[in-house]
């Protein structure tokens, strides 16, 4: 990806969110030492870039085992019909699950992808059981357990 694929960041703007998606924290003086400008045009840079929409936000980021979420599942689920109302049911009850990381409605063999993390495979039934399969419109669900995960970004490529 060249900068003038995105529209409106050009070089500096590139490295800003290069260097802030590795470390969010990182002071503007710190930022602008690593980019080669000044505190101020720094600052200003970030601003834009967070008005326009670019940067959506900051946070931390935790080790999933240490907080009890050490089993990652994703979940395949197809719906008995797919009409607006139960795509847009499903949604809302979906948006209110803490444990669903991520659901994205796919093409292919089945509407929905879930990524999810539990503590272990007994709260993943529980999840199951509870959350999944009461779903609007639910029929069929398949289940990958993650046995180790090689490669996991999340930055994206700038």
């Amino acid at each position: 990806m060249s900068g003038s694929d995105i529209e409106g960041i050009d070089r500096l703007d590139r490295k800003i969110l290069k260097e802030l998606q590795a470390d969010g924290r990182m002071t503007t003086a710190d930022l602008a030492d690593r980019i080669g400008l000044s505190p101020t045009a720094t600052a200003d840079r970030v601003k834009r870039l967070t008005r326009d929409g670019i940067i959506l936000g900051y946070r931390a980021k935790l080790d999933p085992v240490k907080i009890g979420r050490g089993l990652l599942v994703f979940v395949e689920v197809l719906l008995d019909r797919t009409s607006p109302d139960v795509f847009d049911a499903f949604a809302a009850q979906v948006k209110r699950s803490g444990e669903v990381l991520e659901c994205h409605m796919v093409t292919g063999g089945f509407d929905y992808l879930i990524k999810a993390r539990v503590k272990n495979m007994g709260a993943y039934r529980g999840f199951l059981a509870d959350v999944i399969l009461p779903l609007p419109g639910v029929r069929e669900t398949r289940t990958y357990a993650v046995m180790e995960e090689i490669k996991a970004m999340e930055t994206l490529p700038i």
